[in-house]
C-alpha cells in the first residue's frame, strides 16, 4: 500500500467520519495492506530462482522417472522450483543393458523439456545441481570429480561406485572441495523401513530384507542390484557391522553381518522367483514388516531438500559401510563362506583409495 493511500485514510478518519463511514474506512485499509502484502509474497516466489539440475547418464529407468517428476507441470509442492534443464546420455560399451536404453531415454528426457548436450563440461555451465544416473558404477569417480570441482551439490544414484576404494575416492574428493554428496536407493524411503527407523518397534535387535539379485559381471555381486535390499537393512540397522559372511548358491545368496553389540542383520537375494522386495525388523517393543518400495517420489523430495542448502540425509559412515558389507560378501564367497572382518575390508579400501586420488 502506497503512503499517500495510508495518509488519506488517516486525514479521513481524523476529520470526524461517521462512524459506519469509520467502519469502512478501517475495512479498507485492511483489504489495502492485505493486498500490498500478497503482491509482495508474489513477486519473492516469482523471484526466487529455479534450481537447474543435469543429469549425468541416461541409461537406467530412474533417469526417466526422475525427470518426470521434476518437470512434471504441476509438480508437488516439495519439489516446485527444482526442474532437469539439460543432461549428458553416456552409456558404457560393454554393457548390454546401457547400449540399449540410452536412446529410448534420451528420447524419454528430450520430450520433458530436457537439453541433451555432449560433454560433463557443457552441463556443468548450465546448472545449479547434480544427479549421478549413470547405471555403471565403475565410471562414477571420473564422472563425479569435474562436479565436485565445480562445486555443485550432486546426488549418485546407485551403486555409487564400481568398488568400495572408489566409494571412498568420491568422498574424499568432496570433502577436499568441499561440495556435498549423498547417494541412496529408493529403499530407504519404504514407509515401514523409514517407520522402524524412527522408532516404531523400539530398539532394532535384528532384521532380514530380502530382494532381487541380478548380478552383473563388471560389479561385485551385489553392488548392481542387491544394493536395494542392503539398503533397506543399514537403513534399520545402522552403522556397527564388524563381519559378513556368505552362502551363495546360483539362484540365491544368504548375506549375514554380525553387529558390534551382537545384533545380526542378514539379506537374502534372489535371482529366481520373486522380484519384490520386503523384510522383518525385530525390535525391543515388537517386530514389523519393512524393507518395501515406495516408488522414487519420497527419495526425489529428499534430493530437492539437499538441492535447496540441507545436509545429506545419509551419511557418508553409513553408505561406506554399506558398501563394505558388500565387498566383504564377494570375499566371504571366495573362502567358501568364511566370516570376513569389515575393517580388513575397509583398511585394504583405503589404501586403494589413495592410490585412486593420487592418479
Amino acid at each position: 500500500m502506497s503512503s499517500m493511500n495510508l495518509k488519506a485514510l488517516k486525514v479521513s478518519l481524523r476529520n470526524g467520519c461517521s462512524s459506519a463511514r469509520r467502519v469502512v474506512v478501517r475495512v479498507a485499509v485492511l483489504l489495502l495492506c492485505a493486498l500490498a502484502a500478497s503482491t509482495v509474497n508474489a513477486q519473492e516466489a516469482e523471484s526466487t530462482p529455479t534450481i537447474r539440475v543435469g543429469m549425468i547418464g541416461l541409461d537406467t529407468s530412474h533417469a526417466p522417472a526422475f525427470a518426470t517428476l521434476l518437470n512434471a507441470e504441476a509438480p508437488k509442492a516439495e519439489l516446485a522450483g527444482c526442474r532437469v534443464v539439460a543432461a549428458y546420455p553416456h552409456g558404457s560399451p560393454d554393457i548390454r543393458s546401457s547400449v540399449e536404453r540410452v536412446p529410448e531415454y534420451t528420447a524419454a528426457v528430450r520430450k520433458l523439456g530436457v537439453e541433451i548436450v555432449d560433454s560433463i563440461d557443457a552441463l556443468l555451465g548450465k546448472v545449479d545441481a547434480v544427479l549421478l544416473m549413470t547405471n555403471d558404477g565403475r565410471p562414477h569417480f571420473e564422472q563425479a570429480l569435474p562436479v565436485l570441482k565445480s562445486g555443485k551439490r550432486m546426488f549418485i544414484d546407485k551403486p555409487m561406485a564400481g568398488s568400495l576404494a572408489d566409494v571412498m575416492a568420491i568422498f574424499s574428493a568432496a570433502r577436499k572441495y568441499e561440495t556435498p554428496i549423498f547417494s541412496s536407493s529408493a529403499l530407504r524411503y519404504g514407509p515401514g523401513t523409514q517407520a522402524v527407523r524412527g522408532g516404531s518397534i523400539g530398539e532394532v535387535l535384528g532384521c532380514n530384507t530380502y530382494g532381487p539379485c541380478a548380478i552383473e559381471p563388471t560389479h561385485p555381486d551385489l553392488f548392481w542390484y542387491g544394493v536395494h535390499g542392503v539398503e533397506s537393512l543399514f537403513t534399520v540397522m545402522g552403522t556397527g557391522c564388524e563381519s559378513v559372511a556368505r552362502t551363495a548358491t546360483q539362484d540365491t545368496d544368504v548375506v549375514v553381518g554380525k553387529w558390534r553389540d551382537g545384533q545380526i542383520g542378514v539379506y537374502r537375494g534372489m535371482r529366481n522367483g520373486t522380484h519384490q522386495f520386503g523384510g522383518t525388523a525385530f525390535g525391543a517393543q515388537g517386530d514389523a514388516p519393512m524393507g518395501d518400495l515406495a516408488g522414487y517420489e519420497p527419495l526425489v523430495i529428499e534430493i530437492v531438500k539437499f538441492f535447496r542448502g540441507a545436509d545429506p540425509p545419509v551419511s557418508e559412515a553409513e553408505t561406506v559401510e554399506m558398501f563394505a558389507f558388500m565387498e566383504a560378501a564377494d570375499e566371504s564367497k571366495k573362502q567358501a563362506g568364511q566370516p570376513v572382518e569389515i575393517e580388513t575390508i575397509m583398511t585394504q579400501a583405503r589404501q586403494a583409495a589413495e592410490e585412486r586420488l593420487a592418479e
